[in-house]
């Protein structure tokens, strides 16, 4: 079993390392809400990504080859999702926060920030298509539910462990001061690379 689940770590945590809406999404909620809601929004990151490791399992992304509309239509309700963040994001550039205190810094109740890493997930469908191209050459045809619980179980830990990390390292004074200084440049940068995402979704 270790055989097949050591390449599997080490692929999927390249890629979910790699820059994308999700850490995007991590280090905001690290900077503005502090580190409690960006560990709600990774577990809801984490539960995304095994949705749609467990999707590229049972044959998801066979259907997409099937029927390429369907991960057509999937891509742009994504990417307009991830239009919507970003707009939100530039609209709300030039609002002060209200306090730039560690103390007083509301966070999100963590119903909001889970559902919020949820969605920003599962608004990129490509993940399916990338799971799928580790697992055709990993996993055995045979193989049964405990591997592929031990599957959907790294997805969860490298997508929530490493969005975590990007929380708290958002979470920090430092950044946060940094923030306050260069809000309205940093959300707006922030905001368009948000939208810039979307439109990589939805023309790849």
């Amino acid at each position: 079993m270790f055989a097949v689940l050591a390449p599997i770590f080490v692929l999927h945590l390249m890629a979910a390392v790699s820059p994308g809406p999700a850490v995007l999404m991590a280090a905001r909620i690290g900077l503005t809400r502090g580190l409690r809601s960006g560990t709600a929004l990774a577990l809801g990151i984490g539960t995304g990504a095994v949705a749609w490791a467990a999707a590229a399992l049972f044959g998801l992304a066979t259907l997409f080859e099937m029927a390429p509309a369907a991960l057509t239509f999937l891509k742009i309700a994504g990417a307009l999702y991830l239009f919507w963040l970003a707009i939100g994001m530039w609209r709300g550039a030039d609002a002060p926060l209200a306090s730039s205190t560690e103390a007083d810094r509301a966070p999100m109740s963590l119903k909001r920030a889970f559902l919020l890493g949820l969605t920003t997930q599962l608004a990129n469908p490509k993940p399916a298509v990338l799971f799928a191209a580790i697992f055709i050459g990993a996993v055995p045809q045979d193989s049964g539910w405990p591997l592929y619980s031990a599957i959907l179980a790294i997805v969860f830990a490298n997508e929530t462990v490493w969005n975590i990390f990007v929380a708290r390292l958002f979470a920090f004074e430092r950044a946060r001061t940094t923030y306050l200084n260069l809000k309205s440049v940093i959300d707006r940068v922030l905001g368009g690379l948000l939208a810039a995402l979307g439109v990589k979704i939805a023309a790849s």
